[in-house]
């Protein structure tokens, strides 16, 4: 699985969308630190980018009309069998500007392209989207 770049999130496909979800709660939860090539950047920043993140995919979710566990709206949470973060182990010393865009550098108009690429061979092809 891929985190989407972010200027795809309000045109993904409800099964993306859904499936992005499913991917920022694991990986805020146990798969914090299991290495997967698509998404091991994600790792070298704060888990609070990583929620920051999540929140642009549960307020999409919510434009839509889907229902979002309250619990995820706290930065602090990592799901029902992990262990909550403190202050320590989410910032991780690092100061994260919530209104920065792209959220992760990773994310640049190269990825959107990769993005856009992958979407496309799944048969899924979106607008022109704003690199």
């Amino acid at each position: 699985m891929r985190l989407w770049h972010e200027n795809l999130i309000p045109h993904l496909p409800r099964q993306q969308l859904l499936g992005q979800h499913r991917e920022c709660c694991a990986l805020r939860g146990n798969g914090w630190g299991k290495p997967h090539a698509t998404v091991n950047y994600v790792f070298d920043y704060s888990p609070y980018r990583l929620f920051i993140y999540h929140q642009l995919i549960m307020r999409e979710m919510q434009k839509r009309g889907y229902r979002v566990d309250p619990l995820w709206e706290d930065p602090f949470y990592r799901g029902k069998i992990s262990e909550a973060h403190n202050e320590s182990s989410l910032y991780a010393n690092e100061h994260v500007d919530e209104l920065e865009r792209p959220l992760y550098p990773e994310h640049s108009p190269v990825y959107l392209r990769e993005c856009l690429d992958n979407l496309s061979e799944k048969g899924i092809e979106l607008p022109r989207i704003q690199e």
